[in-house]
């Protein structure tokens, strides 16, 4: 595997796995799938502070972004993460995390957080394993569709 700092021309395949991501459901929030220009902005967008992506045998298996979000304190960045479902659990969303940390504190950023779905249990346990705290919790969150699932916020501090 090998991770790397992802380029304005990885944008096609990122959008491909967010979107079938967003097909299977149940680990994102997002529900409409995504363009190439608004996954692009996880690269170079006016809030990203990193964005790293995982390879395996030539071909894109997961990447992690971290960027400023007004809705979050000065000094704090808003990470996601997807991986390939058929490779989860392998340790790509740890080897993401590792370059997306290192870039984080390069960055200046002092707390890094992660907002779950909270019936998202790959997901959850994922960020408890980086050593993300949880520090609210949005229980009556809901979908588009009206399933409220909850969403817990988590956060570590660099």
């Amino acid at each position: 595997m090998i991770i790397r700092p992802a380029r304005p021309e990885d944008a096609p395949a990122m959008a491909d796995l967010q979107n079938r991501i967003i097909r299977i459901g149940g680990t994102t929030a997002y529900q409409a799938e995504r363009s190439v220009d608004a996954v692009r902005g996880y690269i170079d967008g006016p809030d990203a502070i990193c964005c790293v992506i995982a390879e395996a045998e030539g071909r894109l298996i997961g990447f992690q972004a971290l960027g400023r979000s007004g809705d979050l304190p000065q000094g704090w960045g808003d990470i996601g993460t997807f991986v390939d479902p058929d490779v989860q659990a392998r340790g790509t969303g740890a080897a993401l995390f590792a370059a997306t940390r290192a870039a984080a504190n390069s960055a200046g950023v002092q707390v890094i957080n992660a907002t779950i779905r909270a019936d998202n249990v790959p997901g959850l346990a994922f960020y408890a394993r980086q050593g993300f705290r949880d520090y609210r919790h949005e229980p009556d969150y809901a979908l588009q569709d009206g399933r409220r699932v909850g969403r817990v916020h988590r956060r570590l501090d660099l």
